[in-house]
């Protein structure tokens, strides 16, 4: 079964990971409903959400990829109802 979750990433180093998150993120494209940055130049940071509906091993496939990037910090929260 699916489930809807809310993937919320912070780019310490944006120049030096955001390849390397993109390049992850187009992997999983097919699970990927919408994605949101917002980019703090002026603090080097970018804060980036992305929703996704997927099976839970799919989503913490990406969200355990996503988090081993260096300067990458995430979070995730899954729904708790079940998607057909």
């Amino acid at each position: 079964m699916s489930r809807v979750a809310v993937i919320s990433a912070v780019l310490d180093e944006p120049e030096k990971c955001q390849q390397e998150f993109n390049t992850i993120l187009g992997e999983f494209r097919n699970i990927i409903k919408g994605r949101m940055g917002i980019p703090f130049n002026e603090n080097n940071v970018s804060i980036i959400c992305i929703t996704v509906i997927g099976d839970m091993d799919t989503i913490n496939n990406l969200t355990g990829k996503l988090g081993r990037i260096p300067y990458v910090s995430v979070k995730t929260s899954v729904s708790k109802k079940e998607i057909k």
